[in-house]
């Protein structure tokens, strides 16, 4: 079967929808390019559905390596016969393909082939058939060489026949399908860890139905085990298992039926299960790994695509106790313009002071807006802002400073303000992240940003796929100003990278402002096809041709331009004037490469020209009573801001130095699967206190709206 009809049934697709999509990946298209401007061949898939259409089809390529390497293997071995390539070749799943190696697998000197090498297989081929009634005097014969006695010929015989039990290709399925279906996990303390474990106290005597434990619960544990915390076994009841596969190897009740009954059990113990347990590890681990690493990319996604303030003047505080608050002044497009420090929090309690610095500053600067970091003297910080009066209206915000530090002593930091500390740029990242989270996240590792789950435990070289490919679909979605953009914004941008972007920069460096998207095609190295896959999410306000300043691409202008010519008016008349919009049949326009998708696009595209697809920037307060978890009243209902989603409940800012816990269970009175379908992150809301726990510093909320 071709991979795309694979494909296609495992995903519940069309078979031409999978096989375009593929050609177009090969072709060097990129995912949100193939989204938005490639919907006619892919049928309306979306960038989450294309990116499971590649995993997919990199998995079935690394198969399809795996089947050629095992093929030459087994024929170097001279016993590749037609009906074991035929099988070989078939196989769709890398289970399957081992167990069909597994025979003929190179081994270490295993019990089963010392014995082989001792001449032991005809005497383990005589009782496996369970015709010989006195197997210790047929033993006898084999006892020379390195074989000393009786016993050790029929343990000999024995650990053969368990090699071939474990070697069976159904019966290492009858064992797989016990524990799919009744495998537990359990978990132990290890003694004498009690108190250095007391973190995984929960797990400390845990046995669940590996079937139903969640992705949260199964890495907590893993990590314990990681951490030489805890023991975890994964296995069914063992004589269940052994009722299961005896009937298939033990017939009769003569002494040789009873040596291969020894056997089994022995090929269960011995080689049988630790295999399947290690199978059923890895695959659960998988699973888990993937729950987490798509909660971590959907709260990413969340993120970058916050509200953003715009473009205006904003004043950012990094707030601080003995070090003073770090101040600075950017201007619209987010240049830094002053730097300094205030000391309004003990020890210095210098406030009046404070008070007057920034109100000269408010001033001065023209600053429109106020971003306030949340960490250490943020709510302090806040305070004392709301305390100062100014002559105008100021909006004030708290800003998120997960990853900021980390940002603040990067390179990249370091090559936009070589002459600032790392304080100075930390303030900047606060302000820069209050007028364009998108831009601003893009400079920080994702795992650093804070909004996932156990993202050191999951499989890293997944995660860092998974997120950047977020990071690629969110900047994409929202598109960027090619006069504006930094080089880290441009390096996301479909079809660029860190080479293209960064010579998009010297060009502009060089030449001045972009003024039409042709220009692109003047820049070194960037070729055809790179144009192709990165115009249409290039924005150039003011340019030549409105189009330019849509997510229309080039490669429609012709349409739009006919559109006009229709109506006898121009381009600049269809994306101002409404009526003329509404007389545009767009059947008129169908072509063998553009529909009906690709039109509807064109036309909601010119309603809303450059229109920014995230939503407005709210102002948020909290409960002005809450200074610490002492002051958190049970009953009482507080707002609140969503910092984090886990598959178990949601973390959420009550304006204290301890997030509150809303449980899954308490985020709807109706059941809930996945916490993403109530609440997003950011997301402010109003919640009531259940429990407060001032001992263990946990307090459990319910979702009222």
């Amino acid at each position: 079967m071709e991979f795309s009809a694979i494909i296609a049934k495992n995903l519940n697709l069309r078979e031409q929808q999978v096989g375009n999509t593929l050609r177009l990946l090969s072709d060097g298209a990129t995912i949100p390019f193939i989204s938005r401007y490639r919907k006619e061949m892919t049928g309306e898939l979306n960038e989450v559905v294309i990116q499971e259409i590649q995993l997919q089809y990199e998995k079935l390529t690394e198969l399809e390596k795996r089947k050629e390497f095992i093929l030459k293997s087994i024929e170097e071995q001279g016993s590749l016969t037609p009906e074991l390539k035929k099988r070989i070749q078939e196989c769709q799943t890398p289970t399957e393909l081992e167990d069909l190696y597994l025979p003929y697998k190179p081994k270490r000197k295993t019990r089963a082939e010392i014995a082989k090498s001792r001449g032991l297989e005809p005497l383990a081929k005589i009782i496996m058939k369970q015709m010989e009634r006195d197997p210790e005097t047929k033993a006898i014969a084999f006892v020379k060489g390195e074989v000393g006695s009786v016993d050790e010929a029929l343990q000999g015989a024995k650990d053969i026949i368990a090699e071939w039990i474990n070697e069976n290709e159904q019966t290492r399925e009858r064992v797989r399908k016990c524990f799919q279906h009744e495998a537990m996990i359990s978990s132990k303390l290890i003694k004498s860890k009690e108190k250095e474990a007391e973190k995984y106290q929960n797990y400390f005597d845990l046995t669940e139905p590996l079937r139903r434990c969640s992705s949260h619960r199964l890495l907590a544990m893993r990590r314990g085990e990681k951490e030489g915390f805890l023991r975890i076994n994964i296995a069914p009841d063992e004589e269940n298992v052994l009722d299961r596969i005896k009937p298939y190897y033990v017939k009769g009740q003569t002494l040789s039926s009873r040596l291969v009954e020894e056997a089994v059990e022995d090929a269960y113990k011995r080689l049988l299960k630790p295999s399947i347990e290690t199978e059923f590890a890895n695959s659960s681990k998988e699973k888990a790994d993937d729950e987490a690493i798509k909660v971590f990319s959907e709260n990413l996604r969340q993120l970058l695509l916050s509200a953003p303030l715009g473009e205006k003047r904003v004043l950012a505080i990094d707030p601080g106790f003995r070090t003073g608050c770090k101040v600075v002044c950017l201007d619209d497009q987010g240049n830094l313009l002053h730097n300094e420090t205030i000391y309004p929090h003990p020890p210095q309690n210098e406030w009046s002071k404070a008070q007057s610095k920034i109100a000269k500053l408010v001033e001065a600067y023209k600053i429109e807006a106020i971003a306030i970091g949340n960490g250490t003297a943020g709510r302090e910080t806040e305070n004392f802002i709301q305390s100062i009066h100014f002559d105008h209206n100021i909006q004030v915000f708290v800003v998120s400073e997960s990853g900021a530090s980390i940002y603040s002593a990067s390179a990249i930091a370091r090559e936009e303000f070589p002459d600032y500390d790392v304080t100075v740029r930390g303030a900047v990242s606060i302000g820069r992240r209050l007028m364009d989270p998108l831009s601003e996240l893009v400079k920080i590792d994702p795992k650093s940003i804070g909004v996932g789950q156990y993202q050191h435990d999951v499989d890293q070289t997944k995660l860092k796929k998974s997120l950047d490919q977020t990071v690629i679909n969110s900047v994409n979605l929202v598109g960027v100003n090619l006069n504006t953009a930094s080089k880290h914004l441009l390096t996301y941008i479909s079809g660029l990278g860190p080479q293209l972007a960064q010579n998009i920069i010297n060009y502009r460096a060089e030449k001045g402002p972009f003024k039409n998207r042709e220009e692109l095609k003047k820049v070194p190295r960037l070729g055809d096809k790179a144009y192709e896959q990165c115009a249409g999410f290039l924005r150039i306000s003011n340019a030549e041709n409105p189009l330019d300043n849509t997510a229309v691409h080039p490669e429609s202008y012709p349409i739009v331009q006919q559109m006009a010519k229709d109506l006898h008016c121009t381009v600049f008349d269809l994306l101002k004037d409404k009526e003329q919009r509404k007389k545009i049949d767009l059947t008129h326009y169908i072509t063998n490469k553009v529909g009906i998708p690709t039109l509807k696009d064109i036309l909601e595209e010119l309603e809303k020209p450059g229109r920014d697809r995230r939503e407005k920037i709210k102002v948020f307060e909290f409960d002005p009573s809450l200074r610490t978890i002492e002051d958190v009243k049970i009953g009482i209902e507080y707002p609140a801001i969503v910092t984090n989603i886990t598959n178990f409940g949601v973390f959420v800012d009550l304006g204290i130095k301890i997030n509150g816990l809303i449980h899954v269970s308490q985020l709807s009175d109706t059941f809930v699967s996945n916490p993403a379908d109530v609440v997003s992150l950011h997301q402010q809301i109003i919640a009531r206190v259940l429990e407060v726990d001032l001992e263990r510093k946990r307090i459990q909320l319910k979702l009222v709206k």
